[in-house]
């Protein structure tokens, strides 16, 4: 649908879920800002490989106990009072990280940004859920991913190479962007008070069934086998997108690359993560082929590792390979969170819950994926094998996805 074709009330639905797509563009850009200067905190912290892998990993780890009980909150206090909470963590936890002197303080100061990430995370699909319909969720989720990517993508080609060193290094570049994050969070607020927004006629006919506990909830979830499949989608994706998108940027590097290119070739792995949110899930939509959409990013999850193991020295022929598997990343992101309001038992009034489990479970893959990366490059002195289980998660992917029946 176009913007022209739209009425006011769908107009305004679009464009509150782009105002809170921004609240993604601010997370993403701090979870960011430290990978992108993983080399420099490395050095001025004095830390070990698996000690970086931790705080690269700390964000998804966060995910893995509050998963479920941030997406059951989001679910009762709803996204809009969710995201503004969440956005106020996330940028005073981007100060306490400015001023860390020590692995213990910074990794603390990681995890509390974690903890309003879930905010985000699980409460804009909660936020589209209750504004759309579910066979548009979708396209409404492809409006609040793509700020994500560009905030990585910022972070990466911005952060590191631009702002950082103009503003005089990682600490006032962690501080610039934790002041900006306050400042949005306010103006969220103030927007959302301002809005005259409604859900969907589906949402608000929904039952509340107000009596149901968390048990309740969680019973509903984890009984859906396709539930179950997705945690699987979720977990393998999430470790690749963790593992590589923190380590990226060093394992270039590591080949021959400048940072320079290294950065610019990172910021080109979002690109093409934004090529596929905008390309898979609609045309999965449109055809009505999603089972074979995950089947094709998977495959993609694949032969992306495998080409970066090749071509990993290569300078810039890198592109292709990390291409790839952006591609495959990026379609699977808003799948992962769309396909939960279809199933049923499950629709717009779990979605939060439903969405919770997929990265409460998912995230231990986020989580180790940077981790094994960095333990593997201490045992080993090569990124190689870490890069192989990129490979390996990709084939999990396409099983999963083949058994998939949506």
């Amino acid at each position: 649908m176009s913007v022209v074709g739209m009425d006011r009330d769908t107009l305004g639905r679009y464009s509150l879920v782009a105002l809170g797509g921004g609240g993604y563009l601010c997370l993403m850009f701090v979870w960011f800002s430290l990978p992108a200067y993983l080399g420099p905190v490395i050095d001025d912290l004095g830390l070990s490989g698996t000690e970086a892998g931790v705080l690269v990993g700390a964000i998804p780890l966060v995910y893995v106990p509050l998963g479920l009980a941030s997406g059951y909150l989001v679910d009762r206090i709803g996204p809009r009072i969710a995201l503004a909470g969440a956005l106020v963590i996330i940028g005073g936890a981007q100060l306490l990280r400015a001023v860390a002197e020590s692995f213990p303080s910074l990794l603390l100061a990681t995890m509390l940004i974690g903890i309003g990430g879930t905010g985000v995370t699980f409460g804009l699909p909660k936020l589209a859920a209750d504004l759309f319909p579910a066979d548009r969720v979708g396209t409404a989720a492809t409006v609040y991913l793509v700020p994500s990517y560009l905030g990585t993508a910022a972070a990466f080609g911005l952060g590191r190479p631009l702002i950082g060193p103009f503003l005089g290094g990682w600490r006032p570049l962690f501080l610039a962007s934790g002041l900006v994050v306050l400042a949005y969070a306010g103006l969220w607020t103030a927007a959302v008070v301002a809005a005259r927004v409604s859900g969907t006629a589906a949402a608000r006919t929904e039952p509340t069934e107000e009596g149901r506990s968390f048990l309740d909830d969680l019973g509903a979830v984890v009984g859906s086998r396709a539930m179950w499949l997705l945690v699987a989608i979720g977990t393998m994706y999430l470790f690749t997108l963790h593992g590589l998108q923190g380590w990226l940027v060093t394992i270039l590097e590591a080949g021959g690359s400048s940072p320079a290119v290294a950065g610019t070739i990172a910021s080109l792995l979002v690109v093409a993560q934004i090529a596929g949110v905008l390309a898979i899930p609609p045309l999965a939509d449109r055809h009505d082929r999603r089972r074979e959409a995950v089947i094709g990013a998977g495959v993609c999850c694949v032969l992306g590792p495998l080409g970066l193991l090749v071509l990993v020295g290569g300078g810039w022929l890198a592109i292709f390979p990390v291409a790839l598997i952006g591609l495959g990343v990026g379609g699977l992101s808003p799948l992962v969170r769309a396909l939960p309001v279809e199933l049923e038992g499950i629709g717009p009034r779990l979605t939060g819950t439903a969405v919770g489990l997929v990265f409460a479970v998912g995230e231990i893959g986020g989580f180790l994926g940077p981790v094994i990366v960095g333990a593997l490059n201490d045992l080993t002195g090569s990124f190689a094998p870490g890069i192989a289980l990129f490979a390996c998660g990709g084939l999990v992917v396409v099983g999963a996805g083949t058994a998939l029946e949506i």
